[in-house]
């Protein structure tokens, strides 16, 4: 059965991981001609994928400055209300995995209780990579380590507007993979790291193709995807698609919280068995 790549000149790509290269050739650049070339295909592919190009961090900084009319003083209004429904900082920093797998302090609206216990999220991602099920978010049904408020923030997608603040820094980029955390990063395949051959983003083509509605391996696929194709026709068309995805996740979210509450056992007098989760 043919391995599927999602590399250009996949026919030489093969031979090369599948042909053994001379030792001489791995550790001194000597070795026959063909590893030589082999290496050489490798390398020049590799780089020119992982290169960011200039248009892209034009466009960045471009739509960034256009829309700071809007972005600030809908980031100030958040703060002021995090701020207001819950004690403790407004901003929630992780360390996050990016370009070239370096890492970097990644910028949030924080929308949980402080000191929340993060091992749910990682034992929920665990169950996804495993069972290869739909990526549903734990706060899809609820998470009472979400403060007032949270679930609608991030719904809405505003609890990232910080990340705008990456972007400038060159740590991120409008467009590419969400960034993962460290342990999310080390049960990847070797396969699945060359999605960090890009930018990582605030959105991306994931986002865009049905996002919590499609598998683990569907979402590293369109991430590589975006690593061999980004553009900038693919850069825009993917931001003018983005406003739609997130309509469609907040009426998942809300028809999620309804079923949910379906399911939920009625309320005995005198006994409170429905446990609400606080929005």
């Amino acid at each position: 059965m043919k391995r599927r790549s999602y590399y250009q000149g996949q026919n030489n790509l093969e031979f090369c991981a599948i042909a053994p290269l001379p030792r001489r050739a791995m550790n001194h650049g000597g070795g026959s001609r063909p590893a030589r070339e082999c290496l050489g295909r490798i390398d020049s592919t590799a780089t020119a994928r992982a290169r960011v190009p200039s248009w892209k961090r034009m466009l960045d900084i471009i739509c960034i400055l256009a829309g700071s009319v809007l972005w600030v003083p809908a980031g100030l209004l958040i703060a002021l209300f995090i701020k207001i429904v819950s004690p403790g900082p407004v901003l929630f920093k992780q360390e996050r995995i990016g370009h070239m797998s370096k890492k970097f302090l990644c910028l949030k609206f924080r929308t949980m209780t402080v000191n929340a216990d993060t091992g749910v999220h990682q034992k929920h991602l665990n169950q996804l990579m495993a069972s290869n099920q739909p990526m549903k978010k734990l706060d899809g049904t609820g998470d009472a380590r979400l403060i007032p408020g949270g679930l609608w923030l991030r719904s809405l997608g505003v609890d990232e507007l910080p990340q705008l603040i990456n972007i400038l820094r060159g740590e991120m980029s409008l467009v590419g993979p969400r960034p993962c955390v460290a342990y999310e990063y080390e049960m990847f395949q070797p396969h699945h790291r060359q999605r960090c051959q890009t930018l990582p983003g605030l959105t991306g083509l994931w986002q865009v193709n049905g996002k919590n509605r499609t598998t683990f391996e569907k979402m590293m696929e369109l991430d590589l995807a975006y690593v061999e194709r980004k553009s900038i026709f693919l850069d825009l068309k993917i931001m003018a698609f983005t406003v739609p995805a997130v309509l469609i996740q907040v009426w998942d979210v809300k028809m999620g919280r309804k079923a949910a509450a379906k399911t939920m056992p009625a309320k005995t007098p005198g006994l409170d068995l429905s446990h609400p989760v606080r929005l």
